[in-house]
């Protein structure tokens, strides 16, 4: 996720718009860049790559934005990065967000004279602007009107050099406005950014605009009514800031994931259908494919697993989920009728780029789902369908899990209807049930604190099993690898039915039983497992869905969650399962973000 910053009545403004970005650094970034006011002009600075040493060298000046840019429109490239232009250099643009409209804004302002420079959606923002002003309006006019232009999420600081004047503006994208009291303003993608200076801080919302300058900032809607906030002290360490008061970045990625599925989808779903531009080429030949194989380690691989359910019973197809660690190591049977899909949030993962090479020798086509734009998996795929799931902090993937298993379905979904396996009826109840998906797990999240009464009770234990049905057995296998590897009690999961075949000797009463046991064609079956277990001392946890009553009576502990399509509820039984394990591994005082001899991006083999 992009970060903004900017500063302005302070002598030294650039160094502190730096200093602000260096602390945004965990948000990830892939270039960056400084716009400064001197004198009758601006001074753009930017580059690929981290922010180096040699940025301080920069002029003085009393006016600066600035930005850390993770690319989604455009490639990562120094033209691409921000600050954006107009066509007289004389406004400057940082943004974070998607413009969904910006082609049509763009070619709209290409037949009035317009220059682009770069390949990015936030370059339309300064032209739109720069027209905006021929009209003899002010700067702020200027820019409200053109951001009730825009369709889409942003979060943008606009820099004006006649007027001096830096505004920012929201919608669907955080900003911060904050002020000193001795005449220095500052605004921020995150309070962290500025918390060294000042603590008093202004939390912009949805349609708002603030003006920087005079010594405090000045707030209005879009239409330039002016609207009274009140500034709130931040009591938050820096560190605790960049978690936005979460205790760990586990807790705040796993509270963002409503947000991260929605940004999964955006652009993707229209009307009752689903359009996945970037890898069209691979839809229209749908038909000539006989295989699907998907390939990932760890969390991705589970996610792989729900993918091969899914695919095959939309699509009616031979798949196969297959770990990359090993796929490389046999004779897989892979050929030109084969698609490939390679799942890995960090696009670096080494086993899996073997994978991909090794599917690619042997004549695969290769669609990666990964989360890191330009990272070395998306780079070799043939072609890339990117998460946007936002730097993910926490070594225990949450967010990237579940917009993984979002891609994976809305692939799907795609796939059948190109190859004709499925109609235009069943398409729109897929597509239905993913546009609920964001609510529905926001219901989920506000049972965090009867999960966490749940964890106090098992936190204790030294073994749990996880068992699930169908496509809900790879979010069991996710469940036991999340309680694993954060509060290192031993988990292990497994079918239900499979239970019976030898590890029903563990169950005592000691053994916690999870159970996933939403109402699907094997809800039944899982009843009797649960007899199985509630015979010999077990004690069950179960996940259910809403208003099972029946179930209630037969649980020691139940999380309920909401109904949603067979085939897309493993995203939602996900949620539960990564809150548990957190807070069972907090309470055993486990450090959450950072376990044990792991690494967040395993890039050796």
């Amino acid at each position: 996720m992009c970060g903004i910053v900017a500063c302005v009545g302070d002598s030294n403004a650039p160094g502190v718009v730096l200093e602000g970005l260096k602390r945004l650094e965990y948000r990830g970034y892939d270039s960056w860049g400084i716009a400064s006011l001197h004198g009758n002009s601006i001074s753009i600075s930017k580059k690929v790559g981290r922010i180096s040493e040699a940025a301080a060298a920069l002029p003085a000046a009393s006016v600066s934005i600035g930005h850390t840019r993770w690319a989604t429109h455009g490639g990562v490239t120094e033209c691409n990065a921000h600050p954006h232009t107009d066509c007289s250099g004389g406004i400057a643009i940082v943004h974070n967000g998607i413009i969904e409209n910006y082609s049509a804004l763009k070619k709209s302002l290409e037949l009035k004279g317009h220059i682009f420079k770069s390949e990015t959606d936030t370059e339309v923002i300064a032209h739109l602007i720069e027209e905006e002003k021929k009209k003899g309006v002010s700067f702020a006019r200027a820019v409200g009107d053109s951001l009730r232009c825009l369709e889409g999420s942003f979060a943008i600081a606009a820099l004006d050099c006649a007027s001096g004047a830096v505004i920012g503006a929201r919608k669907n994208s955080p900003l911060v406005a904050a002020f000193d009291g001795n005449g220095k303003c500052f605004l921020a993608s995150d309070v962290t950014a500025f918390l060294q200076h000042t603590k008093k801080a202004v939390f912009l919302d949805d349609g708002e605009m603030v003006s920087l300058g005079n010594g405090r900032p000045v707030f209005t809607d879009f239409s330039l009514r002016e609207i009274k906030k009140t500034p709130v002290e931040i009591s938050w360490s820096s560190e605790q800031a960049e978690k936005m008061g979460h205790k760990h970045f586990m807790l705040k990625e796993i509270f963002e994931q409503p947000e991260k599925i929605a940004a999964t989808m955006q652009n993707r779903l229209s009307g009752g259908s689903i359009t996945l531009k970037e890898i069209a080429p691979v839809l229209r030949k749908a038909k000539q494919f006989d295989r699907v194989v998907l390939l990932g380690c760890g969390t991705a691989y589970y996610a792989g697993m729900v993918g091969e359910y899914v695919f095959e019973e939309l699509c009616g197809l031979p798949v196969q989920a297959e770990y990359a660690s090993e796929f490389r190591y046999r004779k897989p049977a892979v050929g030109k009728k084969t698609l490939a899909i390679a799942i890995s949030q960090s696009g670096e993962t080494a086993d899996t780029l073997a994978a991909v090479r090794e599917a690619k020798a042997r004549g695969a086509t290769v669609v990666s789902i990964v989360n890191v734009v330009g990272s070395a998996i998306a780079r070799e795929s043939d072609f890339v369908f990117y998460i946007n799931a936002g730097p993910e902090i926490g070594v225990a993937s949450t967010k990237a899990f579940t917009c993984q298993l979002t891609a994976l379905a809305m692939l799907a979904v795609s796939f059948a209807a190109e190859s004709g396996k499925i109609g235009e009826a069943a398409v729109k109840e897929l597509v239905g049930g993913l546009r609920m998906l964001p609510q529905q797990l926001e219901a989920v999240l506000q049972e965090s604190g009867r999960i966490k009464e749940i964890a106090k009770r098992y936190s204790d234990r030294r073994n749990a099993l996880f068992l699930g049905r169908g496509v809900n057995y790879p979010i069991a296998m996710e469940g036991a690898l999340k309680l694993k590897e954060i509060s290192y009690i031993h988990a292990e999961a497994m079918p239900a039915a499979e239970m019976k075949h030898g590890p029903i000797a563990l169950i005592d009463k000691q053994m916690p039983v999870v159970f996933i046991a939403v109402k699907d064609r094997s809800y039944e079956k899982i009843l009797g497992n649960i007899e199985e277990v509630k015979a010999r001392g077990g004690k069950v946890i179960a996940i259910a869905n809403s208003g099972d009553s029946h179930l209630q009576q037969k649980a020691d502990e139940i999380i309920f969650v909401p109904k949603a399509h067979e085939l897309l509820q493993p995203i939602i039984n996900a949620v539960p399962m990564q809150l548990l394990a957190y807070y069972i591994a907090d309470i055993r005082g486990c450090d959450v973000d950072k376990p044990r001899n792991l690494a967040k991006s395993v890039t050796v083999e």
